[in-house]
C-alpha cells in the first residue's frame, strides 16, 4: 500500500514537470507552433549567418538593411533576452528586391565602442549631408541600456562610434524617421528585456516591475535629432498610443499595446508608428497628423512569425512598399533568427492590409 502511494506520488509529480516544462516552452516560443509545417511567403535573404530586426533604407537608389547579428553564445533562454548576446553589426544591400543580397562584412563591433559592455541589440540607421549614421543600442559597464551613435562616410561602414552614448537616451530599439522638411526624429524603447520599466515618472529606478494589467501601458519614447545627428535637440518624450476612444491603451492591453519595435514612416501626409505587441507577436500600426502624435491604433500589419520575438520595417522603394521582418525559418531557435521581406498594401483609405507571413 505504502508502495502504491509512493508510485500515486511519482506518477503526479512527473505529470506536473512536464506540465510546467511543456508551459515553459510555450512561453519562449509561443508565436507560432515550431513543429507545425509552415509554408513562408518569403525566404530568408541570407543564410550563411543569423540576422534580425532588419532596419531598411533606401540610400543613393539601393536599399541597405541594417540588422542584429545573432549568434549562439550558449546561453539558455530567459524573458529579459541574455541569450541574444549579439556582438557586431553587419550591413545587407540589394540593387532590387528579389535580388542578390551582398553582405558587407562587419561595420561596428563591440570592441571599438568604448562604453560598451555587452548586448548589441537592434540598430537603425539614417543619411544627412553625405554622412551616414548608424544608431545603436548596448548595455553599458553598468549593465544598463542606452543609445549610441557611429558614423561613416559609407552607408556600409566602418562605422566610428562616438566616445559616450547619446546623452538623455535609454533602453532600446531606436529608429530614425526623416520627415519632409528635413527634419530627423528619433524613436526607442523596449520593456522586460529593454529595461524601459526601469524609468517611471522621469527617474531611474532599477525594478522589473510594470503597471498593473488595469493600469496605463508604458509608451515609447522619442525626441527630435539634434543638427550633428548624434545629440538630442530636445527631452525625450512619451509617444501617446490611443484606443478608438481617444485614452491610452492599459498594460493588460497586450493585443494593441507597445511593447518594442517602434518605426515611424510616412503616406500620404499622414504619419504611421508601427510596433511590435511583444508577448502577443504582432506587429501593429497607428497613425497620427505629425511625429509626436498622438496616434491612434488602426490595426495588424504582420501576424505572429515562427520565433519569439517580432521586429520590422517598412520602406517605399521604385514606387512599391515593403515590410522586412524575422523569423526563425533556418534555425527553429528563438535567438538566431533570419531576415526575410514582402511587399505591403494599402486600402484606398490609407489603411494596411494585414499580412500573413505563412500560406
Amino acid at each position: 500500500m505504502n508502495f502504491m502511494k509512493m508510485d500515486l506520488r511519482l506518477v503526479t509529480l512527473a505529470l506536473l514537470m512536464t506540465a510546467c516544462a511543456s508551459e515553459t516552452s510555450d512561453k519562449e516560443d509561443a508565436s507560432v507552433d515550431e513543429s507545425t509545417e509552415l509554408q513562408p511567403i518569403s525566404e530568408p535573404l541570407v543564410s550563411d549567418i543569423f540576422t534580425a530586426d532588419p532596419s531598411a533604407h533606401v540610400f543613393d537608389g539601393k536599399i541597405y538593411v541594417y540588422p542584429s547579428h545573432d549568434i549562439d553564445a550558449g546561453i539558455p533562454n530567459d524573458d529579459l533576452g541574455t541569450q541574444y548576446a549579439m556582438r557586431d553589426y553587419r550591413v545587407l544591400s540589394m540593387d532590387e528586391v528579389g535580388g542578390p543580397v551582398t553582405d558587407h562584412g562587419v561595420a561596428l563591433d563591440i570592441e571599438d565602442v568604448p562604453w560598451a559592455g555587452r548586448q548589441m541589440w537592434a540598430p537603425d540607421a539614417a543619411k544627412k549631408d553625405g554622412k551616414y549614421y548608424l544608431y545603436f543600442p548596448v548595455k553599458d559597464k553598468e549593465d544598463i541600456f542606452h543609445i549610441g551613435v557611429a558614423e561613416s562616410d559609407s552607408p556600409t561602414g566602418p562605422f566610428t562610434a562616438e566616445p559616450t552614448p547619446i546623452e538623455g537616451t535609454i533602453s532600446m530599439d531606436p529608429a530614425v524617421f526623416e520627415d519632409t522638411d528635413g527634419s530627423y526624429y528619433l524613436y526607442y524603447g523596449g520593456i522586460w528585456g529593454g529595461q524601459l520599466q526601469y524609468y517611471k515618472n522621469g527617474k531611474f529606478e532599477k525594478s522589473e516591475e510594470q503597471p498593473a494589467a488595469d493600469e496605463p501601458a508604458l509608451l515609447p519614447k522619442m525626441a527630435k535629432l539634434g543638427a550633428d545627428m548624434k545629440t538630442l535637440a530636445e527631452e525625450p518624450r512619451d509617444i501617446k498610443i490611443l484606443n478608438a476612444d481617444g485614452e491610452l491603451f492599459k498594460s493588460g492591453e497586450t493585443d494593441e499595446r507597445f511593447f518594442e519595435a517602434a518605426w515611424v514612416h510616412k503616406y500620404n501626409d499622414k504619419y504611421y508608428l508601427s510596433y511590435s505587441t511583444g508577448d502577443t507577436h504582432k506587429i501593429v500600426y497607428a497613425t497620427g497628423d505629425n511625429p509626436y502624435g498622438p496616434f491612434t491604433y488602426q490595426g495588424v500589419v504582420l501576424n505572429p512569425v515562427q520565433g519569439w520575438t517580432n521586429h520590422h520595417s517598412i520602406v517605399e522603394f521604385k514606387g512599391k512598399w515593403y515590410l522586412f521582418y524575422h523569423d526563425t525559418q533556418i534555425s527553429g531557435q528563438n535567438h538566431l533568427r533570419n531576415v526575410k521581406v514582402t511587399e505591403l498594401h494599402y486600402n484606398e483609405d490609407g489603411s494596411i492590409k494585414t499580412i500573413d507571413p505563412y500560406k
